[in-house]
């Protein structure tokens, strides 16, 4: 099996390649899926799942995922293909990996509310260009946003009170929560723990 994940060999040519294109090629979801979770907090090394399911819609396009995403200790590619493809920038159609933790924090705050419904997204990953383009013409927008790097999601369950999931969220310590009350939305990454 690891033969199969071996890169080619390259003879003739030198490859210039940095973190950033390493990431774009999807090996950090491809590593993401094939090695086990090491449980570095608290929130998902406690829990005990067989089948961690997700199922999210997003609101500007449309499109959605719906099922299980991790057996165990093990998170399925196709499930993050999707995953990937319904959470990229619709602005630019970028398609990214997501950090695998940050779906983990949707589905631990969705089992401990005992929520039934599943979550409208509003912003998964975001490419530098849109990043900007946002913190120009908006506020509240990091220059150096997780999005970026698929480590954050924007996020609420329609009918369902924002303040109830930002505070559950927080409960986790699972990384950073942030909370929008005029924009009816919270905002999970997979930083350093804290809130805003």
């Amino acid at each position: 099996m690891l033969e199969d994940l071996m890169l080619p060999e390259i003879t003739s040519q030198r490859l210039n390649v940095d973190r950033r294109d390493i990431l774009k090629m999807g090996l950090t979801g491809l590593l993401g899926a094939i090695v086990p979770l090491v449980p570095a907090r608290n929130a998902w090394a406690k829990s005990n799942y067989d089948s961690w399911k997700i199922s999210f819609r997003h609101s500007h396009t449309g499109e959605s995922f719906s099922g299980v995403y991790r057996v165990g200790d093990r998170y399925l590619p196709e499930a993050f293909e999707r995953i990937n493809y319904v959470l990229r920038d619709f602005r630019t159609e970028e398609v990214f990996p997501m950090d695998p933790h940050t779906i983990d924090i949707l589905a631990l705050i969705h089992k401990k509310m005992g929520l039934t419904e599943g979550y409208e997204t509003l912003s998964g990953y975001r490419s530098p260009k849109t990043n900007a383009m946002l913190r120009h013409t908006g506020t509240g927008v990091a220059k150096n946003s997780f999005h970026m790097y698929g480590q954050a999601i924007d996020f609420r369950v329609p009918g369902r009170n924002t303040s109830k999931l930002r505070n559950t969220a927080k409960t986790l310590k699972a990384g950073g929560v942030g909370y929008y009350p005029n924009s009816n939305f919270v905002h999970v990454d997979t930083g350093s723990v804290r809130s805003w």
